[in-house]
């Protein structure tokens, strides 16, 4: 990927961070004043659609959920798919790093969680919420640290971030799926078989694909399986190159695509997700299983995780750290990581939607805690290291 395009994207990912933290901000305000009822009416809007006897009918936070997240998994699928084609992870020297670091930040914190929660099967549920990485708030606050945040610090910190989103996928798709329904996992199935065809026929205009999509959407919505991966299953179809020789259906896609989800959908979701009153909080119920397990995931379990697994690759030559990067910065970047919020919010949903303790109070506690503790402690530790850096 040229230097200019990954320049391009880390600024567009780093000025929504910020945005998303206002949104958050936003949300948490509302929900401690006289507004909170009318927060919570908004988001329980009943919004159904309807064709004949054919209807989806939610509320309008599922709605936020499950329809304009598959937007946000679309273009995490389509950035997957250009990156291992011939971005950054396309070369075997640069993902192993990491790689190995975003396997090593899901397993720890879910076992920091784990710990904590392994007598109660509800509560057991939401151990992947800590494995998560949102990176437009960790490229926020790397913006906020100014230019001498070297390049390839970035870099990495994205690399590392879509392996995690990838491992999310797994884990959405294995762990997190309702009583299947047989007739619509065949019609699900029918259609990423339409998809296939139009990629083997050459089929570079992504108007019959946007229309499958739609279908599969719906399809897997009814399935059990969440909705969100009908996303990215679609967009590992659309074609890298069209009829044109510098043309490319799927980066004109992520491109259009990126404003969209960066500065109003991943808002939205915030916003709709991060509104948790504060009325009656202690000590108490911050050191409940749930949150405490949450908290430590994100702020022990991931900074430990990945620095952990990165030292121990580089140790045994199984990996180079990155120029310019030295431990001190991949430490901080190691715990700039337990800044979860965005899909840490979004599995906790998945986690606890069937629970019948339902836990939703206490993982969006934990989720808050653990990311503004890590994002505080990630900042100060990158300061530090950059201050010690010699100037170019």
């Amino acid at each position: 990927m040229p230097i200019k395009a990954i320049q391009d994207f880390l600024k567009l990912e780093a000025a929504s961070g910020i945005i998303l933290m206002f949104a958050a901000i936003a949300a948490m305000l509302i929900a401690n004043t006289a507004l909170s009822p009318y927060y919570d009416l908004l988001l329980s809007i009943p919004v159904k659609v309807a064709i004949g006897n054919f209807e989806i009918a939610k509320p309008l936070l599922l709605w936020i959920n499950d329809g304009l997240m598959a937007l946000f998994f679309f273009l995490v699928g389509l950035e997957l798919k250009r990156e291992f084609l011939e971005g950054d992870l396309s070369q075997p020297g640069q993902i192993s790093l990491p790689a190995i670091g975003a396997i090593g930040g899901m397993l720890v914190p879910a076992m920091c969680y784990a710990l904590f929660n392994y007598q109660d099967s509800d509560a057991l549920n939401g151990w992947a919420i800590p494995t998560a990485t949102d990176i437009a708030f960790a490229l926020g606050i790397l913006a906020i640290l100014g230019s001498k945040v070297p390049l390839q610090l970035k870099v990495f910190l994205t690399s590392l971030a879509i392996f995690d989103d990838l491992g999310a996928i797994i884990v959405i798709a294995i762990f997190y799926t309702e009583q299947l329904s047989l007739t619509s996992l065949l019609f699900s199935l029918a259609m990423i078989i339409i998809l296939f065809g139009f990629n083997r026929k050459g089929v570079t205009s992504t108007a019959p694909y946007i229309f499958i999509g739609i279908i599969l959407w719906v399809a897997v919505l009814k399935s059990g399986v969440h909705a969100t991966l009908a996303g990215v299953v679609l967009a590992l179809f659309i074609p890298m190159k069209g009829k044109a020789e510098h043309e490319s259906p799927l980066k004109s896609l992520e491109h259009n695509l990126h404003s969209l989800v960066a500065f109003i959908i991943l808002p939205i979701f915030a916003f709709a997700n991060a509104g948790i009153s504060l009325t009656g909080v202690g000590i108490e119920q911050v050191l409940a299983p749930v949150p405490l397990g949450i908290i430590l995931g994100l702020v022990l379990g991931k900074q430990l995780g990945v620095f952990g697994f990165c030292f121990i690759a580089i140790k045994l030559g199984l990996a180079k750290l990155p120029a310019k990067v030295n431990w001190p910065l991949l430490y901080g970047v190691a715990t700039l990581c337990g800044v979860g919020f965005t899909m840490s919010l979004f599995i906790g949903s998945l986690a606890f939607e069937q629970s019948s303790a339902s836990p939703l109070f206490q993982d969006r506690l934990g989720i808050v805690i653990g990311s503004l503790i890590s994002g505080i402690l990630g900042y100060v530790i990158l300061r530090q290291a950059l201050k010690k850096m010699p100037d170019e």
